[in-house]
């Protein structure tokens, strides 16, 4: 059910490469409750991915950009104002790659030129997209800018390598440029920390079936799906909550406080 939580505003949606995308379902979420957005990928992601459907069925324009690039993310903020005929309102950053867990590379053994990529990818880019945006003044004061993350930032799951020290930074880098943002503009700035998920990303980390169903039994509510994850940020986008910032916010029906749940310890042998 569409509550036009959106209407009226504008926004850039990064990520999109397929309908499993979290960023795709966003995107749909988002049309659905009245906004208008561009939509931008990397290049070399687009080329892999539907973007254009996407854009086709939300009435959206595409532009591509690199988002480690200042030059490609200076054109994405300055072609957006003029596409959606003014000042942008919320913004997604669902970007993250990482080269030593697509070698499988164990984290101990890290190359730290891959290491040097993941971290300019996954989470600079997160910081040069602030930057851009505040030196262009292209977001309107309230308004909203959420990345994607996950609580391997803050516990460690051996599988997630590397990308758990860059999630940390990416988390950092929400708490730092929200307050300075906050300050001048009042632009709020938050992550959200998600369920695993079964997009094209997260089936790709090895194991992930396995540990996908031990979160869905420690989880009292359940693994939140794309759909419920866009749901979420589609809230963080919209005005009534607007004196949120600065926050890295659980979206995983309830795993992250959860010690043990009755379910694993039945599937162990153990009764209480």
């Amino acid at each position: 059910m569409a509550y036009n939580l959106l209407k009226g505003k504008r926004g850039i949606i990064t990520g999109a490469l397929n309908e499993n995308s979290i960023a795709w379902k966003v995107a749909e979420k988002a049309h659905e409750e009245g906004a208008t957005f561009v939509l931008t990928n990397a290049p070399v992601a687009m080329r892999m991915g539907e973007i254009n459907a996407l854009a086709e069925k939300t009435n959206s324009q595409v532009i591509p950009a690199d988002a480690t690039s200042i030059e490609d993310l200076t054109n994405l903020f300055t072609q957006s104002q003029e596409v959606l005929g003014g000042k942008i309102d919320f913004v997604l950053h669902s970007i993250g790659m990482s080269v030593n867990m697509r070698k499988n590379i164990p984290y101990t053994e890290s190359n730290y030129d891959y290491f040097l990529k993941g971290i300019d990818i996954s989470a600079l880019s997160f910081h040069k997209m602030l930057s851009v945006a505040r030196q262009l003044d292209a977001i309107n004061e309230w308004g909203s800018v959420v990345a994607l993350t996950y609580m391997a930032a803050q516990r460690t799951y051996p599988f997630y390598t590397d990308m758990a020290d860059i999630k940390s930074m990416l988390e950092s880098i929400a708490r730092s440029f929200g307050y300075h943002y906050g300050v001048e503009k009042k632009v709020r700035i938050n992550t959200v920390s998600q369920s695993p998920t079964k997009t094209t990303a997260g089936t790709g980390i090895k194991g992930f079936g396995d540990f996908f169903d031990y979160a869905d039994a420690i989880s009292p509510l359940g693994n939140a799906d794309a759909a419920s994850c866009a749901d979420f940020c589609v809230a963080l986008f919209s005005d009534l909550t607007r004196m949120v910032t600065m926050q890295n916010l659980f979206h995983d029906g309830g795993y992250s406080t959860t010690g043990v749940s009755a379910e694993v310890l039945n599937k162990m042998g153990i009764t209480s």
